[in-house]
């Protein structure tokens, strides 16, 4: 909308004439959500309704500290056998492993944490194991089926998205 109103037209007609103008040149056919309902519709309106959205599009919760390590311990364990290299399995379980301690130490919120870290070379077996499940399945079925690449894990929130940006960013070429 970069034309300005001309002088003597209401604004209610301007606007109106600016939508059917875009509307009759397509404009509005390619957006995301075309022709799906909108979402919320006949629920009931609660006052939060944009924290939740947000904490939703972000992968984030309210959780207390040691309820929420539950379950990244959770989802790092289903995340295991789907890693690449026995090196991401480690770095995986690492990480997870300095948050448990981190939590350990320092929860004063919500119910005390009783996570233990994780064993790094029980579970770098395990993605072993599921590795060499994956191949044999791959060379059962013939030579012209491949394994299937695991879906990359998303990072979760903002502090996930910038630890990827920086390593796509400083990757040693």
């Amino acid at each position: 909308m970069t034309e300005r109103k001309p002088a003597g037209m209401s604004w209610e007609s301007f606007a109106d004439r600016q939508f059917r103008e875009a509307e009759e040149r397509g404009e509005f056919k390619d957006l995301p959500g075309f022709g799906k309902p909108l979402p919320g519709v006949g629920e009931e309106i609660d006052e939060l309704w944009w924290v939740k959205s947000k904490l939703q599009r972000e992968g984030l919760s309210l959780l207390p500290p040691s309820l929420a390590l539950r379950k990244e311990v959770e989802d790092a364990r289903e995340r295991v056998p789907h890693a690449r290299s026995e090196a991401a399995v480690r770095r995986l379980v690492e990480e997870l492993n300095a948050k448990i301690v981190d939590v350990n130490a320092r929860t004063f919120d919500g119910p005390p944490s009783n996570v233990v870290p994780l064993n790094v070379d029980a579970q770098v077996q395990r993605w072993t194991d599921a590795e060499a499940a994956r191949v044999a399945a791959a060379q059962a079925a013939g030579p012209q089926v491949e394994a299937p690449e695991p879906e990359p894990v998303r990072p979760r929130g903002l502090l996930g998205r910038a630890r990827v940006l920086a390593q796509t960013l400083f990757r040693r070429r």
